[in-house]
């Protein structure tokens, strides 16, 4: 199953429960930072190059969303 129909799922499925869609991307971003901070072990110069924003981006997403450290 590519990402795209994985994403495709969850989405048919937020839908169905009438998730909000501000709330949906939330989500995602809180989650996609999340999990990425965990893979490179909370090293924030790491994640950002992996995902291509840069540290100060990281930092104020993390703040915004409430990413604690770990």
């Amino acid at each position: 199953m590519t990402i795209h129909q994985k994403l495709e799922a969850v989405i048919k499925e937020m839908i169905e429960k009438e998730v909000r869609y501000k709330e949906a991307l939330r989500e995602f971003e809180k989650i996609y930072l999340e999990l990425a901070l965990k893979k490179y072990r909370g090293n924030k110069t790491l994640v950002a190059k992996a995902l291509g924003i840069h540290r100060n981006t990281l930092h104020s997403r993390a703040k915004a969303l409430k990413i604690l450290k770990k």
